[in-house]
């Protein structure tokens, strides 16, 4: 964001805070617009990043077949329709061809697209489908299971409620004998000792 971008949205949040029916003058307010802007820039900062210059940066010849899998990489990201929270776990696989990619680099693509105003079924797909284009993988498979405060704080109010997204690209889609194997080792708990 350009400055006058973050003078902007101040000034929109202050209005914000005035047709709520608070005073954004009271001393509990007055540095709200800032500190909200700011937080706004830091939730939404996944605009900024591509994708494709993270994983390029580490992707690596490799003669590999077995499945890789980062499993329970939190993230947090707003929904699109309330501009709400929604944050759980994101699961993913891929197959490799003939390139790996450095492990720390999927929990970064989760955050890339997680740091946007999202849905969580186009989060699910939009990760899938990079780490596909990008690797040439055999397969991709993203499981995302996430609350959504939209769903728990308004509406029905539902406190334990959880959405499950999946993608499943490649083999992952085709083979059902790989699909299982992922479901399965996500299901798995690491060990506690």
């Amino acid at each position: 964001m350009k400055p006058t971008d973050d003078k902007e949205l101040e000034v929109l949040i202050r209005r914000q805070i005035e047709l709520v029916g608070e005073d954004p003058q009271r001393d509990g307010l007055k540095r709200t617009p800032s500190r909200v802007a700011e937080a706004m820039r830091f939730f939404t900062r996944g605009y900024k990043q591509d994708p494709k210059r993270v994983l390029n940066d580490a992707l690596f010849e490799a003669t590999s077949d077995e499945m890789v899998i980062v499993k329970d990489v939190d993230f947090y990201s707003l929904c699109e329709h309330h501009m709400l929270p929604f944050f759980g776990k994101c699961h993913v696989a891929y197959l490799p061809a003939n390139k790996v990619v450095g492990l720390s680099k999927i929990p970064r693509l989760v955050e890339i697209y997680a740091r946007r105003l999202q849905i969580q079924e186009r989060m699910t797909q939009e990760i899938a489908s990079t780490l596909m284009e990008l690797t040439k993988a055999d397969g991709v498979g993203v499981v995302i299971e996430a609350q959504h405060l939209c769903m728990m704080m308004r509406g029905v109010e539902k406190q334990n409620s959880y959405a499950t997204t999946s993608a499943m690209l490649g083999r992952f889609r085709d083979d059902a004998r790989t699909r299982a194997e992922f479901l399965d080792l996500i299901l798995h708990k690491r060990n506690s000792s």
